[in-house]
């Protein structure tokens, strides 16, 4: 463990660029794995670490604090958690490489990430595939057994345990012009993450989907490079990206969703009461992160709002919405060609527990 901590603290208290961080994260890398090894020895590790995708005020760092204030108290401090926010230990991949060495215990892995390797998981990245009601989507990710059941099975032929899905907020397009239209993104550049369906998507509205690090959004906003970009409130305010842009616009037409993962030996080895205990705080947190997440960007927009008088703020009425859903239906159908019959099952599913937690909740799918 020393040895581990020693090169944890390295990375976390420098600032390092260029060749010296790979490099760093590989000694890293090996520290955790010689560090697992040891700590095999013990019936469970009892110093756990969660990685993050988002740095240190986001959701998934709210996330990640409770989780590790709940189980530290409900173990009498018996087990500890340390969080380390998204660059700490690597990039994405590296994190998701980590976990498959058992040398983390737990990390947050969105579909835009791990729709490389488990390619069905970009479902999410498609639009119109939620209902507009947010609490029906939250009922659905935290609560609809069948999708979870379904999802786990993808995660099993991977080498990861999936454990949660979670909703992080509305996207929403930041844009140098007035969009009420598919025809208004004519040309456009919008920003988006390196994913087919993403490109496939922006493309059927007539845009120019344009891939990009998330570190050069805004100095690519400021310099026109791009026209606009897409991410959830308190993302847009915790980059300052509408400093450098004229437009929010709300479409309802994605939620940004992550996932948490841990190793399957690693639980699998865990005591009883411990396993249960992880399946206990999981479940709370749902219901938690969801109020978390609704706070962050409705104060978050308020910030903005109130640092930049004159952003212009747009919500797509119904007719609107539904002129951009129809554009966005042949996605889908290059979503099922792309992936095959498991990602045409888990859309016909995330559909049909949507339509259900729609009619339980006595939701209209069109509200405004």
């Amino acid at each position: 463990m020393a040895l581990l901590s020693a090169a944890a603290g390295v990375v976390m208290n420098n600032n390092f660029t260029g060749l010296w961080f790979p490099t760093l994260v590989t000694i890293l890398i090996v520290a955790f794995g010689t560090a697992c090894k040891q700590e095999k020895r013990h019936s469970f590790v009892s110093d756990w670490k969660f990685a993050l995708e988002e740095i240190h005020g986001s959701v998934q760092d709210a996330y990640a604090q409770k989780f590790k204030e709940l189980i530290e108290q409900r173990t009498n401090n018996e087990i500890s958690v340390t969080v380390y926010p998204y660059g700490t230990l690597g990039t994405s991949d590296q994190v998701t490489e980590l976990i498959h060495m058992g040398a983390i215990q737990f990390a947050t892995a969105s579909p835009g990430h791990l729709g490389k390797t488990i390619p069905e998981l970009q479902l999410f990245l498609l639009h119109f595939v939620f209902s507009n009601d947010n609490v029906v989507n939250q009922a659905v990710l935290g609560e609809s057994q069948v999708l979870r059941d379904y999802i786990d099975q993808l995660y099993q032929h991977k080498g990861l345990k999936f454990l949660a899905l979670y909703p992080e907020g509305w996207q929403v397009w930041t844009t140098n012009k007035e969009i009420r239209q598919p025809q208004d993104f004519a040309g456009l550049k919008m920003r988006v993450m390196t994913s087919p369906m993403l490109l496939r998507a922006y493309a059927a509205y007539g845009a120019n989907p344009t891939p990009l690090p998330y570190s050069e959004v805004y100095s690519a906003l400021q310099l026109h490079m791009i026209d606009a970009q897409v991410n959830p409130v308190f993302a847009i305010e915790e980059m300052s990206f509408y400093e450098v842009t004229d437009y929010l616009i709300f479409p309802r037409h994605a939620q940004f969703v992550t996932s948490v993962v841990t190793n399957p030996h690693f639980f699998e080895t865990l005591p009883t009461d411990k396993q249960q205990l992880i399946k206990e705080v999981i479940t709370e947190l749902n219901s938690y992160i969801f109020t978390v997440q609704e706070t962050f960007n409705s104060e978050r927009l308020k910030t903005m709002q109130t640092r930049k008088p004159n952003l212009q703020i747009r919500y797509l009425t119904a007719a609107e919405r539904d002129a951009f859903r129809k554009a966005s239906l042949p996605v889908r159908q290059e979503y099922i060609d792309m992936v095959g019959p498991r990602g045409k099952a888990l859309l016909t599913i995330l559909l049909e527990e949507v339509v259900k937690a729609e009619q339980e909740l006595g939701s209209s799918p069109n509200t405004d």
